[in-house]
């Protein structure tokens, strides 16, 4: 289950990273002894009910639309994980949706970790120029297109489609130029957009007339 999509409406976010030497599986049977997730039911009823908690393998999370529900969470988990016995890193975060990252509040950074912070929002604001190519269903090219445009000019990128012979009639280039960072968030939708375009054309032609 993904746990570090932010919303609007859940800004603000709690991890409970598990200190184990097999924190996966730790997790795991913490999770309703490996019929369920069973802590996860037993916090989200201790905690306010605008409190999202879910998990993944190592982890687990919980949202609010503000600091003081998150906080009003916090023991709840922190009781729930002492009673099993399990140890945990337990850190707070915002959403920063200027440079679409969280931005760890409690406890603060050190000055080591806000030096190697600072570093990566430079190296991510930095301007390159990059060519990707993606496959797409012969069928619906043009909406895959216009899709991943879209994308690109909600994101601040200059984007433009390369013709080029060499490339197959089901693959797309495109040339984008803009902050390292955003660039690779458009790397990441353009493979997920890729893919559910392809999925969708082959569903529509093994479909029964």
């Amino acid at each position: 289950m993904q746990a570090n999509v932010s919303s609007s409406d859940e800004d603000w976010r709690l991890q409970a990273e598990l200190d184990h030497a097999d924190a996966r599986r730790a997790l795991h049977d913490l999770l309703g002894r490996l019929r369920g997730p069973a802590i996860v039911k037993e916090i989200e009823a201790s905690v306010p009910t605008d409190v999202v908690v879910t998990h993944d393998d190592t982890s687990l999370f919980a949202y609010a639309a503000d600091e003081e529900t998150l906080r009003a969470a916090r023991s709840a988990i922190a009781q729930a994980l002492e009673r099993d016995s399990i140890k945990a890193s337990i850190r707070m975060s915002h959403w920063d949706e200027e440079h679409d990252c969280w931005r760890q509040t409690d406890p603060p950074l050190t000055a080591d970790e806000q030096r190697s912070e600072a570093a990566a929002e430079r190296d991510a604001e930095e301007i390159e120029t990059r060519t990707l190519v993606a496959t797409s269903g012969k069928a619906i090219r043009a909406e895959f297109e216009g899709t991943m445009l879209e994308a690109a000019k909600r994101l601040g990128l200059e984007c433009s489609i390369i013709e080029h012979p060499h490339l197959l009639s089901t693959q797309v280039a495109f040339t984008v130029t803009g902050p390292k960072g955003k660039i690779d968030e458009f790397a990441r939708g353009l493979s997920a957009e890729g893919w559910a375009f392809v999925r969708t054309e082959t569903g529509v032609m093994l479909s029964p007339l």
